[in-house]
């Protein structure tokens, strides 16, 4: 059954789109097929798997707006066996053209339910805002919300805001919504305060955030502009092998046990 998951986080620069590619592509070296959707203008996330967005001609957009179906808008790199459903800066209108349409909020969920069934995996990659995107995102969330968290205090103070909105959408659109996991993300291991931040986050989560710690790394920032996830362009980075242990993680949680080799 296919897993649905939206990467979430209303604070930018916290590794959203990172973790979104890099848990994809490891997913994808594990045998997953699995499917990114980028749902922010910015395309960020398909800029990270070599298209160029300016060149994009289908995507979120076409798909949120019911201007075609999201399977055709599929594109698929054979040599990191993964695929996105892209963006492109006209999805920057979305906003504005969603406001009257019937079932708003639910857009994506709509759209993305052909699919399952084809995909082992979707991961949702929401913009950096409490937007009406991001709240597609949220109610495509069949599986659970993942919430990237950076290891500096002032993402504590928005990791209060975004719980708080995601408790309000809870109670009046989707009951079932509900938070796979947090990622802790820009680990610095030499500061005390990143190391308070991860136990204070593990206090007011318990059992909810994942046990791999994502370092600062400079690899994983070379890597976008080289169009490749952090497992094709530096596979033996530290940055590497905290994607691949999340990857590990998230899928022996959601299969039966015995299955995961």
């Amino acid at each position: 059954m296919t897993k649905i998951y939206t990467l979430v986080n209303q604070k930018g620069g916290v590794g959203k789109t990172t973790t979104a590619i890099n848990l994809g592509a490891y997913l994808a070296r594990l045998g997953q097929k699995v499917l990114i959707v980028d749902l922010d203008a910015q395309a960020n996330a398909t800029s990270c798997l070599g298209v160029d967005k300016h060149s994009v001609k289908g995507g979120t957009y076409e798909v949120l707006l019911g201007i075609s179906a999201a399977a055709g808008n599929i594109l698929t790199n054979p040599d990191l066996k993964i695929s996105i459903l892209p963006s492109s800066p006209s999805l920057a209108g979305a906003e504005v053209e969603l406001v009257s349409q019937p079932q708003r909020e639910f857009r994506l969920r709509m759209a993305l339910q052909p699919l399952v069934g084809h995909y082992d995996y979707i991961l949702i990659d929401c913009p950096p805002s409490l937007s009406l995107l991001t709240v597609n995102g949220l109610m495509a969330a069949k599986d659970g919300v993942i919430i990237p968290v950076q290891c500096e205090y002032l993402a504590l103070e928005g990791l209060g805001q975004l719980i708080q909105t995601l408790h309000r959408i809870r109670a009046s659109l989707f009951p079932e919504m509900k938070i796979r996991g947090l990622v802790m993300t820009m680990f610095e291991g030499r500061t005390h305060l990143a190391k308070d931040v991860v136990d204070e986050v593990r206090k007011h989560f318990p059992g909810q955030v994942f046990g791999a710690i994502v370092p600062r790394s400079i690899r994983l920032a070379e890597a976008p502009s080289y169009g490749l996830p952090i497992a094709s362009y530096a596979p033996s980075s530290t940055g590497a092998q905290a994607y691949h242990a999340l990857a590990r993680e998230l899928m022996q949680g959601d299969v039966p046990a015995g299955v995961l080799e």
